[in-house]
């Protein structure tokens, strides 16, 4: 019985880790949200505008919290979706990604 315990306790922690290690922030998850129609219902990407990231090499001087806000102007207008949470995996992930095209424009 302590053993079926062990190992339902360890089958438990395995999934939360592999859950959470899905919603990681990550480049790859930002690239692909700034590629993606799906952060809006207006069938444009953020690529749509900015195509590799162009005009975006402001973000290297903009603080996480200004560029969040900037990101979500641009998801609530152009893109006419639901903004996203500061603290949230896309979010981080979304300025991981335009954090590392900063200096590719200048």
């Amino acid at each position: 019985m302590k053993r079926l315990a062990g190992l339902v306790i360890c089958g438990g922690l395995l999934c939360v880790n592999g859950a959470w290690a899905a919603a990681a922030p990550s480049l790859k998850s930002g690239q692909e949200l700034f590629a993606s129609d799906k952060l809006g219902t207006s069938g444009k990407s953020c690529d749509s505008c900015h195509p590799g990231g162009k005009g975006l090499n402001i973000s290297a001087v903009l603080s996480d919290d200004d560029l969040a806000d900037t990101i979500n102007g641009c998801i609530a207008g152009p893109l006419k979706g639901k903004p996203l949470a500061p603290e949230s995996a896309d979010m981080k992930s979304l300025l991981l990604y335009l954090k590392s095209l900063a200096g590719a424009y200048k």
